[in-house]
């Protein structure tokens, strides 16, 4: 693989972002920001949620904002670039193999997902002010955990920008996306399923689960969460199982 090609096409999708900011800034943090506003601010604020409720909160939406941005910053870009501008084929034609120009794509959506979280953190504390208690005492437990779910969300979006047409994008929130969030354990453990035990099992297929509890894990470690030993070996083989398919969904899409 020639690295120079490799950086050259990582730079180009850079200064896409970078021309495209403000844009790319409100469909990330948009959505996010408005649950927190509710959620962690009216909610609490008018006492029907108690204070602990915003660092329960934060780590679901950051990983509901890092799955979103990932999956939104490859996929749309593939799907328009396929089936309309065919720009796709002017970078199946760099010196570079057809799995490096797919890995590109992943790669470029893990910053983009990456920067979605992190951003969600400060924004967060401006919007709710006092009463958040994370811990940044695991450093390195966080960084793993981010980066597997930014992987997992960049594969998934490449993924699904090979599988599905431009008519069948809202199809895809419906059925995988909305589901995934309100079954993710975002805006509660895992642990407050308890009742409802076929249920807590049956979510447990949900990457946004492990997402949501490894966040959790690492930055609030006070409230329940599954074992970082499930959630790391979890997070792993879905970001294997991912970015394999979506690989071969890409070459046999760019090369059919």
């Amino acid at each position: 693989m020639s690295w120079k090609t490799f950086s050259a096409l990582l730079a180009r999708d850079a200064h896409v972002a970078r021309r495209n900011f403000l844009q790319l800034l409100v469909q990330t943090l948009l959505q996010p920001l408005l649950f927190v506003f509710i959620f962690g601010k009216v909610m609490t604020t008018s006492g029907l949620m108690p204070e602990a409720y915003k660092s329960i909160l934060l780590p679901g939406i950051m990983a509901i904002s890092m799955v979103l941005a990932g999956v939104q910053a490859v996929s749309m870009p593939l799907i328009v670039e396929f089936q309309f501008t065919r720009e796709i084929e002017d970078r199946l034609l760099a010196p570079i193999s057809t799995g490096w120009v797919a890995f590109e794509k992943v790669v470029a959506g893990m910053f983009q997902s990456l920067a979605a979280g992190l951003v969600v953190i400060p924004a967060a504390w401006l919007i709710i002010g006092h009463g958040v208690n994370l811990s940044f005492a695991q450093p390195v437990l966080f960084a793993a955990v981010a980066l597997a779910v930014a992987m997992f969300a960049a594969a998934g979006g490449l993924a699904l920008g090979c599988s599905i047409g431009q008519t069948q994008i809202g199809l895809m929130f419906t059925l995988v996306i909305a589901p995934m969030i309100m079954f993710g354990c975002a805006y509660y453990p895992w642990s407050a399923l308890a009742s409802f035990p076929i249920l807590q099992k049956v979510v447990l297929i949900n990457p946004l689960v492990y997402a949501s509890e490894g966040l959790r894990a690492t930055l609030a470690p006070q409230f329940p969460h599954l074992p970082m030993m499930v959630i790391l070996p979890a997070l792993l083989a879905l970001d294997g199982l991912v970015v394999a398919f979506g690989l071969s969904r890409f070459q046999k899409k760019a090369l059919g």
